[in-house]
């Protein structure tokens, strides 16, 4: 029997590409919804309710889960801590997936990032990199600010050792910086890489993303895995099963 979907934000960029890519990994759209539509009559007739869609929609759209007993998988972002406060209380009804990004790899990436940083120490200097098209409103990434994260875990370093760009006379370069840099042009669908200079040879972790089905897939594979799991929060570490990896 195939894993039936309800998809919030069918209309958007993620939701048109999970609504191609489901059928062909043999999972039902039981439901489509996106801003305007009532999700409340279809969400008994799904096994999980997968989200990509607009921060203000996620809360309601859990609780609404929460009530009919239906696992999520949350890709929306941009949430007020009030938001987010809502969306974990109903945690400890339902299971949720909750991810920043869906592609595998790039989960992996955060995975060797954080390993990376603990092992090499900080004369091995972090420099993350990340390209995207032209289009793209903010930076850095979300997949940035998160290798970001990765990078300050693996060393136990505060939020102020991060360095947006630099200009001018910058001075020397403290070990415990971390250098973030955003690159904009074209068509680019996604690419990070992490840096780890050190003195005679450097470390590089680089993740490409070439066609925007890795995020779906991840997704619809996120939507398998959460399917009759308890509630609690997840991410796709858990997927992956690298979330107690050495």
């Amino acid at each position: 029997m195939s894993l039936k979907i309800l998809i919030n934000g069918c209309k958007g960029r993620m939701g048109g590409t999970l609504m191609a890519l489901a059928p062909k990994s043999g999972i039902e759209i039981a439901a489509a919804v996106d801003e305007g539509d009532d999700p409340s009559a279809s969400i008994g007739n799904c096994d999980v309710v997968i989200d990509f869609s607009f921060h203000c929609a996620t809360a309601p759209l859990v609780r609404l889960a929460a009530e009919a007993a239906k696992p999520m998988v949350i890709g929306t972002t941009g949430h007020s801590e009030e938001e987010r406060a809502e969306i974990l209380n109903e945690t400890t009804r339902i299971p949720v997936i909750w991810a920043g990004n869906f592609s595998i790899g790039v989960n992996l990436l955060f995975h060797l990032t954080k390993r990376a940083a603990s092992i090499l120490g900080p004369k091995y200097h972090a420099e993350i990199t990340e390209l995207h098209h032209a289009l793209k409103v903010d930076a850095p990434s979300g997949t940035a600010e998160m290798l970001v994260t990765a990078v300050r875990e693996g060393r136990s370093l505060p939020p102020e050792s991060v360095r947006h760009g630099r200009t001018g006379i910058v001075g020397v370069r403290p070990d415990d910086e971390i250098g973030v840099h955003a690159l904009r042009g074209g068509d680019v669908v996604g690419e990070h890489t992490v840096f780890f200079a050190g003195h005679g040879e450097r470390v590089e972790l680089r993740h490409v993303a070439t066609d925007r089905e890795i995020f779906a897939r991840g997704a619809l594979n996120a939507a398998r895995w959460v399917a009759g799991k308890s509630p609690g929060l997840y991410g796709m570490d858990d997927v992956l099963g690298i979330s107690s990896a050495p």
